[in-house]
């Protein structure tokens, strides 16, 4: 039985039909697959990123940051690289000379060296991936403060970071050339060791810090000492100078004093000769104005005066030679 369908006098079989459905579903698939050809003609390659393109397994050429045109079906983009800055934290155990452990936390950056094609492709091709990378740096960075540590002694250890972080530099940056990469930081955050070494470390720093206390204590203590010792030299010169200044101007005082007491009795004797009196008159007086001075201001001190004529006549005969000495040196 043959079922006809008659439209605008044409008529169309179920064969006709069949075939018309089958020549519109091929014309879809076509076209997408027109349109998929199309769209994977072009590749857009953000910014800080560089894709390498093989054809065939082979490498072919770098794709830049923008919309590239690749051969669809054939060229492929076999990986894509970062060229900017990574990082990376790195926890590892050295042991020095003397058998201490020794525990390091670091942070390493490093990145690309450049976007050069030649730089890309040992990037691309060194390593299958990113993280079997990361593991032959970090054990090659791990390696080699091992080895420095190895040849320092625990006390040593805290005062070498800066000489830790230049040696290992030393060593890895030929390496890191070689895959394309490029260091640009290494810092290590913290040093620690076993918690016995610890404590004894904090014993030596504290008997230290006591050391030097009573050092300095002891030099402070010195230092008071001198100086109380030059202050009481300087102060026993000081008295002495002045005690001898003292003694000086009483001296002067005294002989000032007899000169004028001199002075004033010859001035008299000369009068006395003028109006021709006895001189021996003012010895006279000046032995009984000495006697009442002794008696008025005496405070119970005992003078003995010898009061017979002889006495007096050598004590006159002493006032008269000292009189004439006197009157001589005016």
């Amino acid at each position: 039985m043959v079922i006809s369908t008659k439209v605008k006098n044409r008529t169309f079989t179920p064969a006709n039909i069949y075939y018309m459905e089958s020549i519109n579903v091929f014309n879809v698939v076509g076209a997408l697959l027109v349109l998929f050809v199309l769209l994977s003609c072009w590749v857009s390659v953000n910014q800080g990123y560089i894709y390498v393109v093989t054809l065939f397994g082979k490498y072919r050429r770098i794709l830049r940051p923008g919309l590239n045109f690749k051969i669809p079906l054939l060229e492929q983009v076999y990986k894509k690289i970062s060229i900017q800055n990574r990082s990376v934290e790195l926890e590892f155990q050295a042991v020095t000379s003397d058998q201490a452990n020794v525990y390091f936390k670091s942070m390493l950056l490093y990145a690309v060296q450049n976007a050069d094609e030649e730089t890309v492709k040992r990037v691309a091709f060194k390593f299958i991936s990113d993280r079997d990378l990361m593991q032959a740096l970090t054990r090659t960075i791990e390696g080699s403060i091992r080895s420095f540590v190895a040849t320092k002694k625990q006390a040593e250890i805290l005062g070498l970071r800066k000489d830790i972080v230049e040696f290992v530099k030393d060593q890895i940056d030929k390496s890191l050339e070689d895959w394309g990469y490029h260091l640009m930081d290494l810092q290590i955050n913290d040093i620690t060791f076993d918690k016995a070494i610890l404590e004894s470390m904090s014993r030596v720093v504290a008997s230290n810090n006591l050391k030097a206390a009573a050092e300095n204590e002891g030099q402070a203590l010195l230092i008071t000492k001198t100086k109380a010792a030059e202050a009481e030299g300087n102060a026993i010169k000081i008295s002495a100078g002045a005690e001898r200044e003292a003694a000086r101007l009483r001296g002067q005082g005294v002989a000032l004093f007899r000169q004028e007491v001199a002075h004033g009795m010859s001035e008299a004797a000369e009068e006395m000769k003028k109006a021709n009196l006895d001189t021996n008159v003012i010895l006279f007086s000046m032995w009984t104005e000495a006697i009442k001075n002794f008696a008025e201001v005496g405070k119970g001190n005992i003078i003995f005066l010898d009061g017979s004529s002889q006495g007096m006549e050598n004590t006159m005969r002493q006032i008269q030679s000292l009189m004439v000495k006197a009157s001589g040196t005016n």
